[in-house]
């Protein structure tokens, strides 16, 4: 028996149902590891089909899409031929969502974690194996980050790819640099303001300060390329911009924030957007 590694094959930025804490965006990177005989080429498996076969499918599978727990406590789902509809609420946290099936990814099973994702994935993956593999097997892990960071979840409706999707999200650090000089208790506190957060745009904002089921919640709902899309949850998890909210206009955002706040200083802000890739700003 052989086997093949790919390292950090492909990253999956996503937002879940978390049973405690709510709507979280996270961000895991994937190993990947095959076992099997050798075909006619010596080969276990080229290289280039782990690319188009194994990471097309994480990516079209899981990446971008809103993860459920089916067995999620206090949990409603609601399926259509075009649509998902799903309700929670649990200790002051609430989640209602309408977006098309595409847009999530339902796993039964009662709360998401890494070695539970990756059993799903590989069970499926198997099924486009040649018959010479044997085995596969996943590594899902976050990013290690030793200074301040936070999960966010969003949605981008101009876009023309999977962003679009109304709930989907990273794990992010941030860095902030005050006059040329690394601030890491600025970062601190704009990772403690973004934790666990929804970041939404103004204008597709339908109410807020309403009560649902005792909870004060905000409502964004949008038509996209993909489909109409509509979020409500608890407005303490929400933070609102008046732009788009990509992750060059949140970079924007927080040195423009703080420019305002400190105008005799220079900001200039590198935020992330999931694993190395995001945006730069400066004032």
């Amino acid at each position: 028996m052989k086997t093949l590694f790919v390292d950090q094959l492909t990253v999956i930025d996503f937002s879940y149902l978390h049973h405690e804490r709510g709507l979280l965006g996270e961000s895991w990177l994937v190993d990947c590891e095959l076992t099997g005989e050798l075909n006619d080429e010596g080969m276990l498996f080229d290289f280039g089909h782990v690319k188009k076969t194994i990471k097309h499918f994480i990516d079209d599978f899981a990446d971008h899409k809103l993860l459920i727990a089916k067995q999620t406590p206090n949990l409603g789902i609601a399926e259509s031929i075009e649509s998902t509809e799903l309700h929670w609420h649990n200790n002051g946290k609430l989640l209602k969502t309408k977006a098309p099936n595409d847009a999530y990814l339902v796993i039964d099973t009662d709360k998401i974690e890494v070695d539970i994702v990756s059993d799903h994935l590989e069970s499926e993956i198997k099924k486009l194996l040649p018959p010479n593999v044997s085995n596969i097997k996943l590594h899902l892990y976050p990013e290690v980050l030793t200074d301040s960071f936070y999960h966010y979840s969003h949605g981008l409706k101009k876009h023309d790819g999977n962003c679009q999707r109304i709930a989907h999200g990273h794990r992010s650090p941030i860095q902030i640099f005050k006059n040329q000089i690394r601030d890491k208790a600025l970062e601190k506190k704009w990772a403690n303001l973004f934790n666990d957060i929804y970041i939404g745009t103004r204008e597709d904002i339908e109410f807020t300060d309403t009560e649902i089921d005792k909870t004060l919640c905000t409502k964004f709902s949008y038509q996209a390329p993909q489909g109409y899309f509509e979020l409500t949850m608890n407005q303490d998890q929400v933070y609102i911009m008046d732009t788009d909210t990509t992750v060059e206009w949140i970079a924007d955002h927080i040195a423009l924030s703080l420019k305002h706040l400190h105008p005799e200083s220079d900001f200039k802000v590198k935020a992330f957007e999931g694993y190395r890739k995001g945006s730069i700003a400066q004032y």
